[in-house]
């Protein structure tokens, strides 16, 4: 068996129903896993779900809001009952906030920004981490960002919150490596997801001449993201925890606020 197959492994994504999401779900799927599609989302989850299904693979719906604890509970229960485990939990919902000079912040914003990208994280932790315990092994991947790492100056909300998702994996990989429970993070910058795309923030693959820009100019795709979620769920990355994982080509913008 190669060392990146997820044969009979279960794997929860939240926001699986969104641009990054979709793409981890159906990378997961292709290499085996049972897929848990998770999302506030219930028509969008179960269309995924039974995409994935048509294709041949193993998939589910489970509707959540990860910032209701007895929603996560149900999460996890629903999952085990039908597949015995959770081996893999990929904390991927979460949502940009209205950019904002910093004294221009609404707390409103600010609370609902922190309480998705942040508590939407440690809930599924504290959680799948319960049942991880008891089965002495699991592997949890938190989706942060770049913002959390570098800033992003007009996203005071969402910046905070991505930096503390840093914080708190590096607090579990240490809590619970004694379980062998891996936690890492990856960390994506811009990328070319349909959402991105229709905002029209995506630079053109080639420049004013016609001339095609080099692919490490260029902005990520949702596979590169969904890839490196496939290398941290699968053996090959049984030896790494408490670790960031940029997704970001040598684009100025993804290195420097200016």
């Amino acid at each position: 068996m190669s060392n990146f197959s997820l044969q009979d492994k279960t794997v929860i994504v939240t926001g699986g129903a969104g641009g990054l999401g979709r793409q981890m779900c159906a990378t997961i799927a292709a290499a085996g896993a049972n897929v848990v599609v998770a999302s506030r989302s219930r028509d969008k989850i179960e269309a995924e779900a039974v995409g994935l299904r048509e294709q041949g693979y193993s998939a589910a719906a489970i509707e959540v809001d990860v910032t209701d604890e007895q929603q996560v509970n149900n999460l996890i229960e629903q999952t085990v009952a039908a597949f015995g485990a959770v081996d893999v939990m990929v904390n991927n919902a979460g949502r940009w906030g209205r950019s904002s000079a910093a004294e221009d912040t609404q707390l409103d914003e600010w609370r609902n920004v922190v309480d998705q990208n942040l508590t939407g994280v440690f809930l599924p932790c504290k959680v799948v981490g319960k049942q991880m315990i008891k089965q002495q092994g699991g592997k949890i991947i938190n989706i942060s960002s770049t913002a959390g790492s570098k800033g992003n100056p007009y996203q005071l909300h969402y910046s905070a919150a991505k930096a503390g998702v840093i914080s708190l994996t590096n607090n579990l990989a240490c809590l619970w490596a004694k379980h062998n429970i891996n936690v890492n993070c990856i960390l994506p910058g811009l990328i070319a997801t349909d959402e991105m795309k229709q905002y029209g923030i995506i630079p053109a693959d080639t420049d004013d001449e016609g001339t095609a820009i080099p692919r490490l100019e260029l902005t990520p795709n949702p596979e590169d993201v969904a890839n490196l979620v496939l290398f941290l769920a699968s053996p090959a990355s049984d030896a790494l925890t408490g670790e960031l994982y940029p997704v970001r080509t040598w684009m100025k913008s993804e290195r420097f606020w200016q």
